[in-house]
């Protein structure tokens, strides 16, 4: 008889209870939310005080919140923001390395051959006095030349050295034959014979292996750091989708919403949200690791048999052995070129070789080590190497290892996996971390990702990296890329700044030609490959003869 009237108090107190608990919660002060909506710079004007039904939010859940539609636009624009500037800081250390180490190599590389045109110039003025400073003008074009090439100009090495060598013979055979007088025909007939005659031994051969080699790589490496610090820097700035944009919202500032703005993402669901924003950085990856060890590749000639440092330094002592060498041959020399090219006419009674051997014997004295100039990079080009290839291991993987260094980060997750937001509460976050990457996001509970639609963007910055790769790979095998000539470009700075880092074809841009370096006679190679052509005119000239006979 007591059942009746105890299930009536139960049925009271339950509805009391209810009532109670529905009153508290929409009375929950957003006291905390107004506050940290304030450190964000935004004005709390309309702001609730208290919990508000949410069916009007898009992205958070729609029970009862501190935000307004208006509030959670903003929020919104501010998920994107914090989000850029996370991926910023975390890539700031490798691009900072390949913009400093850039300066440095670049600064060290020029400053080395400022100081190897400073020391030929010094000594051979002290040796040969106006005999050198009237002829000047040609080791002044070496060095300039030179560095053109090595900045980005469209030089060919073995050519420009070829002339260099030239010219030298037909100024030193008029100095060791200063009695006749020689037409430009005839110079012309004296630089057809340099090979033949070996007037300066062989130390062309020698310098032309050892400086082709050394510039091929230095100008590569300084361009492949420079390609790989645009890359990183255009890849950094990050393209926000929709889905991505939405999902930031709910990790970083849902909570804000539910009136818990110190709540921060479990590290799992933070891994998932960004993965799925940065899943065409992903996929940068694989051409980025091939770049670094392209890049390492080179490396390894700079330090051992492409070191421009020992190529450079001693310019002026090999050019020197061989202007003694053409000395010491002169007589030989000057015989085969009379026999080849004929006599010259004898010049006035008044010019003489008189002191001329003289000048020519007084011995080239190289600087000792400690009169070397030093470099402002204040380094030698192997601590730097060095330096250079410890980063660049640094950095392999860096695009896939990004949602990690980001997640990482107590500022954005919380480590306790019960105290932490899970996208809709506090509480564990339960689905599996997806893998890196655009097709692996298909089944990505967080992100709405199309993985037909990769990128273009970050496309063209893979087509970047494929394409100094190939040039990387080429410099190690002592091989030759032309780059774009920095005179072509109107912007950029610094040196090396005229190559450019864009996969699309540019119109200024000359064709990519390889030239063996290892082959001593390209020019004798492309005749004879393209030889098949004479036949085949011949034949063409025969059968029309033959028509016109039969008429």
């Amino acid at each position: 008889m007591w059942k009746t009237p105890v299930v009536g108090f139960i049925c009271s107190l339950s509805l009391l209870l209810s009532l109670t608990c529905a009153g508290d919660v929409k009375s929950r002060s957003c006291s905390d939310m107004r506050q940290a909506y304030t450190a964000k710079g935004f004005s709390v004007h309309n702001v609730p005080h208290q919990e508000i039904s949410g069916e009007h939010l898009r992205v958070c859940p729609q029970g009862y919140t501190c935000c307004t539609s208006d509030m959670e636009d903003k929020l919104g624009q501010q998920s994107k923001l914090d989000f850029e500037k996370l991926v910023e800081e975390s890539s700031h250390k490798i691009r900072t390395i390949l913009t400093s180490r850039h300066k440095k190599f670049d600064e060290f590389f020029l400053e080395l051959l400022d100081n190897s045109e400073k020391s030929l110039n010094d000594m051979f003025v002290r040796t040969y006095g106006k005999l050198y400073t009237h002829n000047s003008e040609m080791f002044e074009d070496l060095f300039s030349e030179l560095k053109r090439y090595y900045t980005g100009g469209n030089v060919n090495l073995e050519e420009m050295l070829n002339d260099f060598w030239s010219r030298l013979l037909e100024r030193m055979f008029q100095l060791l034959n200063s009695q006749y007088t020689f037409t430009d025909d005839y110079l012309e007939c004296i630089s057809k014979y340099t090979d033949q005659l070996k007037p300066f031994g062989d130390v062309p051969r020698k310098l032309k292996a050892q400086v082709t080699k050394a510039f091929i790589a230095a100008r590569s490496f300084v361009q492949g750091l420079m390609v790989g610090r645009e890359v990183a820097n255009r890849v950094a700035k990050v393209n926000i989708s929709p889905g991505c944009g939405k999902a930031l919202t709910k990790m970083l500032y849902c909570p804000y919403c539910g009136g818990m703005p110190g709540l921060k993402p479990c590290a799992n669901y933070c891994q998932n949200v960004v993965r799925g924003c940065l899943a065409n950085q992903a996929d940068l990856d694989p051409e980025w690791n091939l770049f670094i060890d392209a890049m390492l590749l080179v490396a390894d000639r700079l330090e051992g048999p492409f070191n421009i440092e020992a190529v450079v330094e001693p310019i002026d002592v090999k050019i020197s052995e061989a202007i003694m060498t053409m000395q010491d041959n002169s007589i030989q020399v000057s015989s085969k070129v009379f026999q080849g090219c004929g006599h010259p006419k004898l010049a006035g009674s008044g010019r003489s070789t008189r002191g001329i051997s003289d000048v020519f014997n007084r011995r080239f004295r190289p600087y000792s080590p400690e009169e070397r100039p030093t470099t402002a990079a204040g380094t030698s080009l192997d601590r730097l190497v060095i330096d250079i290839k410890e980063k660049l291991k640094e950095s392999k993987k860096f695009w896939s290892s990004l949602p990690d260094r980001i997640c990482a980060e107590d500022k954005v997750t919380d480590p306790d996996e019960e105290q932490c937001w899970n996208s809709h509460t506090k509480g564990r976050y339960f689905p599996d971390v997806v893998k890196d990457g655009l097709t692996n996001q298909l089944n990505n509970p967080e992100v709405e990702v199309d993985i037909t639609r990769p990128d273009t963007f970050i496309r063209q910055q893979i087509m970047t990296l494929r394409v100094m790769t190939n040039k990387l790979r080429n410099a190690y095998n002592g091989k030759d890329v032309y780059f774009q000539d920095s005179s072509d470009e109107e912007s950029g700075s610094g040196s090396g700044s005229g190559f450019t880092t864009e996969p699309e074809v540019v119109h200024t841009e000359p064709p990519m030609v390889e030239a063996d370096i290892s082959d001593p006679q390209p020019a004798a190679n492309t005749a004879h490959q393209q030889s098949p052509s004479l036949p085949l005119l011949f034949a063409v000239i025969t059968l029309t003869t033959l028509l016109l006979q039969w008429r």
